[in-house]
């Protein structure tokens, strides 16, 4: 079975890291949530979903894990900045290991630089952000590109789920 670390910070969309948290569980695979501080409680932007980091980003090693989901939210936001999050995806990519990210979930990979060149979705409104990175766009419910599963909104999570099952 996989290893699979989730990156995730305050504010993230509920239902964005509850579903496929719950779904790659269910079916067996090792979860780590990563986020800035060991222990910090998360809480999603709807309050309908906590979680407890596990991992501290800055004592996370990506050779550790076979996969990263990135969900939405306003989780990217305040995560986008930190240079070990950057890193650790960067690693990630390097080694060619799937990258799931949904909603908001690609910011960060604008911030890592990981766009020019490839093709995904996102959020509708960050089509302008995603395009000056140097990325294509497509308006679909999962786009998947070499490593990357990438997916809209919560209703497109049917699909993002059964990628990252796929892959993993």
């Amino acid at each position: 079975m996989s290893k699979v670390a989730f990156l995730l910070a305050n504010a993230f969309e509920d239902s964005e890291m509850k579903v496929p948290y719950d779904e790659v569980n269910k079916a067996g695979h090792d979860t780590d949530i990563i986020g800035l501080q060991q222990g910090e409680k998360l809480t999603g932007k709807n309050g309908e979903a906590s979680y407890t980091a596990d991992k501290a980003i800055a004592d996370a090693k990506a050779a550790d894990y076979d996969a990263v989901v990135i969900p939405g939210g306003s989780s990217p936001e305040n995560l986008r900045l930190n240079k070990d999050v950057l890193n650790f995806v960067k690693e990630i990519n390097s080694a060619g290991k799937p990258i799931a990210a949904i909603c908001h979930g690609p910011q960060i990979l604008i911030s890592a630089g990981l766009l020019k060149g490839r093709t995904i979705t996102s959020y509708p409104p960050l089509q302008d952000d995603m395009v000056n990175a140097g990325a294509e766009f497509k308006h679909e419910e999962v786009v998947l590109d070499g490593n990357f599963i990438t997916s809209r909104t919560p209703k497109d999570e049917p699909a993002f789920v059964r990628e990252l099952l796929n892959v993993l």
